[in-house]
């Protein structure tokens, strides 16, 4: 066994967003704290890389500003945030329909009220479903009754024809599933976050938010390439055999480790998701929008370098698509030809860049789904992250949070 680390108050397992906001909070109310973290950098499942000039997440991702955890934490003129244009489009058998917030973009409103995205009772639900969800107060969201969103969308009056038409695209995009079995309540909050915010990405790639969080963070806060084992009596061990002592642990890693480290916490099931992305001569769009599919062949598709330029050389457009589950043979030469019908355009020139898998993408939200959860497993033992609440970056960033505090109350008794 190797010489132990520094002795710490509590040892924060993992150096993604909950377990970086965790430290924050902790060392704020002065409490002495070390972050180990495996990989070779903070982020956790928010990594971008770059490839020959090309900015790749790790998975299509974006940045809501309205989160309030993402807006009390991060500086969100450093980030150089590019928007999304707020709505969608929706291919279909008929041709290609945009869905746009007409509070945010009033020229859309003729085409909306055109009665090719809906008819009148659809748009009356829509205009009553939004309104609730952006000005009801949280807590009365959170209080609802719990039930599927497809459950959700019958009952708020949506003819079926619309619901396949606009929000299971959109809703399979969103939470990695296409059956709506997603919680309503989950629901009702990230479209109300959706409403009140812009969808973007920042200018380096959404690695740059884990990042910024780690830059407020005393120097040597974070070890990386850090494996923890397992947990003991006084702390942690870690891969190399190096003994960490600590009165509190907090495990705030991918859910692969969780198992290993804390058996006794139940985790959910996991969404796995698959993102293509193509190196196109142009931009087959031209525009910062989200695409979405009615067949469901894909899950949504949108032009990168339309979103931030940066993202792909002088020259070239960088398309990211993703479908639900993993790569398979022929699976990237049918969603070829998919696109090619979507976005009414040739891609035999299209390169294929890469292609990534993430196993643990977003956790199932299954009614009746908690917003929040304790973070206590044992006692000095503590797991936080997106499966201890809504699945997002803010349930993320809740969640560290509600640790340091829990953790916080516990040192203190």
């Amino acid at each position: 066994m190797s010489a132990p680390l520094d002795a710490t108050d509590v040892l924060v397992v993992g150096a993604g967003v909950a377990g970086l906001a965790c430290a924050r909070d902790l060392l704020a109310a002065g409490v002495g704290v070390r972050v180990v973290e495996a990989g070779d950098a903070v982020g956790g499942r928010m990594r971008s890389d770059r490839i020959g000039g090309f900015v790749v997440d790790r998975g299509f991702q974006v940045f809501n500003t309205a989160y309030p955890q993402v807006r009390r934490r991060l500086d969100l003129k450093g980030l150089r945030l590019r928007p999304f244009t707020p709505g969608f489009l929706v291919h279909t058998p008929n041709g290609r329909l945009g869905f746009s917030d007409p509070t945010r973009r009033p020229r859309t409103l003729p085409e909306l009220l055109s009665g090719r995205l809906a008819g009148p009772r659809d748009l009356a639900a829509l205009g009553l479903l939004s309104a609730r969800d952006m000005l009801l107060p949280p807590g009365r969201l959170k209080r609802r009754p719990d039930t599927t969103a497809r459950t959700a969308f019958a009952d708020a009056g949506f003819s079926e024809a619309f619901v396949e038409r606009l929000f299971r695209p959109f809703v399979s995009g969103v939470f990695l599933e296409d059956e709506l079995e997603t919680s309503a309540r989950v629901f009702h909050m990230v479209w109300r976050s959706m409403l009140r915010g812009t969808i973007c990405l920042p200018t380096e790639g959404i690695g740059a938010v884990p990042q910024a969080l780690a830059a407020a963070l005393p120097r040597d806060t974070v070890r990386l390439e850090t494996a923890v084992a397992s947990l003991t009596g006084d702390g942690a061990l870690t891969a190399a055999g190096q003994e960490i002592p600590a009165r509190a642990v907090v495990v705030a890693t991918g859910p692969g480790s969780v198992p290993t480290l804390l058996p006794e916490v139940a985790l959910p099931a996991y969404r796995i998701v698959t993102t293509y992305y193509h190196v196109a001569p142009r931009s087959p769009l031209g525009e910062p929008t989200l695409l979405t599919d009615t067949r469901r062949r894909f899950l949504n598709t949108c032009v990168l370098s339309d979103v931030v330029s940066s993202y792909a050389p002088p020259g070239h457009a960088l398309v990211a698509t993703s479908v639900l589950g993993r790569d398979g043979q022929d699976r990237e030469r049918e969603l070829r030809a998919a696109l090619g019908e979507a976005y009414g355009t040739g891609t035999d020139g299209w390169d294929l860049l890469t292609v990534r898998t993430i196993e643990d993408a977003l956790p199932a939200m299954a009614p009746p789904h908690p917003l929040t959860r304790t973070t206590r497993a044992a006692p000095g033992r503590y797991v936080c992250g997106d499966h201890r609440a809504t699945g997002s970056v803010q349930g993320a960033l809740a969640s560290g949070a509600r640790a340091a505090r829990e953790v916080l109350r516990d040192l203190r008794r």
